[in-house]
């Protein structure tokens, strides 16, 4: 049986936006309590480029497991820590130049570790008066600055930059990509392995055709991990499916909308935007998610767009729940490491052979860039989400197929997006500042919006071996 599991405007309850009144700008601006799929970093939103920002390690997925009892606590004390980042990012914006070389660590990143100490000790204390305390959290409290991110507008310089990044209008891109985040995919060896199916294993599919975002609906908003957040994401990203999608979206919001599938399929799908980085985008100067970000270059349209659920290699799969939220892949893998990292990049005529994950391909004439994505397909049958977006679902294990204990089977959403990039190392997606463009950061996020019938159906075919969609 299907799970219907509805939040609504009950989950906006968990989320608490800090607001930050910034140095000498006079008003008030929206700050993101989950900026991203780790919730770390977040920024005011009137930065301005150049500038240099916090950079502090994650906390919320360090944490095990959170207690029913300590999650209005241990929320409150994830928002504190984002307003104290936020409050470091409004002095090192109104403070530039003042104080000597030694100031910034002085007087505002040191008093930021102690802070953070203080409040990842409350974290500890609230989870360990229901479980077992956390230890280990105070090496999270040290943080450090970002690399400066150069827009279109801050130089003037037509020669390639120091770092070996490529050119923007002939204006090197501070944050990255460098050149030495490309490869040739023809000198890849080939890596593609699968787990063999086995008996019984569910080898249908079920496809929406949602098209390729031509209607342009962009915006920098994360309605997973900040919803209410204005520019919570700090990227922005391409949506197909659900024709509303934004920081104010609720699960009634969302099944009110009309869609961009051809079958019906109300639910949302959005990744970062790659863009073009040999021509300048309309939000290259100020705009939020573009160049106030670090993010500039024009945005590319696909010129295709597969949205495919498959089965299990060792059984049946059940229905996902309504309101399934998932994300899959680390938009700061850059600096988080690999472990939440699920980047797959390759060209056509070479995807049976070759995926990269922590590259970009340049691909031979006549082949495109093509971006994948494989989301997580065991579900813990209960939540449609969970503290840190991720506990509630699960990979299966790569040599076997299996599910984890406790989980089930569902649908594997997997997601392809072809592109015509320009020639050279001169594109690069969407993402953090400090992550340097790199392509291990790229993700992609879901919220399941079918009606139940239709799911069923998907299932059914699924189960069944057809192909379907």
């Amino acid at each position: 049986m299907r799970a219907d599991h509805r939040r609504g405007k009950g989950r906006r309850n968990s989320i608490i936006v800090a607001l930050a009144l910034l140095a000498g700008g006079g008003g008030l601006v929206a700050v993101n309590a989950a900026a991203n799929a780790t919730n770390t970093v977040p920024k005011a939103t009137t930065l301005s480029a150049p500038s240099q920002t916090v950079s502090c390690p994650d906390v919320q997925d360090r944490l095990p497991a959170i207690p029913s009892q300590a999650k209005a606590e241990v929320d409150r004390n994830l928002a504190l820590l984002e307003a104290q980042i936020t409050e470091a990012n409004t002095r090192i914006a109104g403070t530039q130049g003042q104080g000597g070389p030694n100031f910034i660590n002085n007087a505002i990143l040191g008093p930021l570790k102690d802070k953070r100490v203080a409040t990842l000790d409350r974290i500890a204390i609230a989870i360990g008066r229901v479980a077992d305390k956390p230890t280990g959290l105070e090496a999270l409290a040290p943080c450090s600055l970002s690399k400066a991110v150069t827009s279109p507008t801050a130089s003037a310089s037509a020669t390639p930059g120091a770092n070996g990044s490529p050119q923007n209008g002939g204006v090197a891109r501070v944050d990255g990509p460098l050149t030495s985040d490309f490869v040739d995919i023809t000198k890849v060896a080939p890596n593609i392995r699968q787990a063999p199916a086995q008996a019984g294993a569910s080898t249908g599919t079920f496809a929406s055709r949602c098209g390729t975002n031509q209607r342009g609906q962009h915006n920098s908003d994360n309605d997973i991990v900040a919803p209410g957040v204005l520019n919570g994401a700090h990227h922005v990203h391409d949506y197909i499916g659900n024709k509303d999608v934004s920081a104010a979206s609720t699960n009634e919001s969302l099944i009110r909308q009309d869609t961009t599938c051809t079958n019906g399929d109300q639910s949302a799908y959005y990744w970062p935007v790659l863009r073009d980085l040999t021509k300048t985008g309309p939000d290259a100067d100020s705009a939020l998610g573009g160049g106030k970000e670090g993010n500039v270059g024009a945005i590319l349209v696909p010129r295709s767009v597969s949205v495919t659920y498959k089965g299990s290699l060792t059984g049946k799969v059940v229905a996902m729940p309504q309101f399934l939220r998932i994300i899959t892949g680390d938009a700061k893998a850059a600096t988080n490491g690999v472990a939440n990292a699920n980047s797959r990049w390759t060209c056509t005529g070479f995807e049976n052979k070759v995926e990269l994950t922590d590259m970009y391909p340049l691909c031979p004439k006549g082949s495109k860039v093509v971006r994948k994505f494989r989301f997580q397909s065991c579900w813990d049958g209960r939540n449609i989400d969970s503290a840190n977006h991720r506990s509630h679902v699960a990979f299966t294990d790569p040599d076997t197929g299996v599910c984890p204990a406790g989980f089930v089977a569902i649908p594997q959403l997997t997601m392809r997006l072809v592109y015509k990039v320009p020639s050279g190392p001169n594109y690069a997606v969407d993402g953090f500042i400090g992550q340097g463009h790199k392509a291990v950061t790229d993700h992609d996020d879901f919220i399941e919006v079918m009606s139940p019938r239709l799911m069923d159906q998907a299932v059914t075919c699924i189960n069944s071996g057809r192909r379907c969609g």
